[in-house]
């Protein structure tokens, strides 16, 4: 499962494919969300746009996304300190159906 409820929080688990063309969140992949950033993995470059691009989709601010697991892989888990699983699944079909239409 993508999305798991933790203590009132929601932790994702995503797939992040770094140095992609453009940024997007392509929905599920498995049990994980694919989300591309154009940042390269080095220095910590892709795990920042990766919370940058789901704070900006969840609404939030990227302070409240953390890498809580897989820092250094491309299969980790974020968590969200501001919104609860269903609020996260709302925001983020949201943007798949924009993906789609656009």
């Amino acid at each position: 499962m993508a999305l798991e409820a933790r203590d009132g929080k929601t932790i994702i688990r995503v797939k992040a494919v770094p140095g992609a063309s453009r940024a997007s969140i392509d929905g599920l992949l498995a049990d994980r969300i694919k989300i591309r950033v154009s940042a390269p993995p080095e220095g910590g470059k892709a795990n920042s746009a990766l919370l940058s691009l789901l704070a900006t989709e969840l609404g939030v601010r990227k302070g409240d996304l953390s890498v809580i697991a897989g820092s250094s892989s491309p299969k980790k888990s974020i968590l969200v300190e501001a919104l609860d699983p269903s609020e996260v699944d709302s925001c983020l079909r949201r943007s798949w159906m924009k993906k789609q239409e656009g």
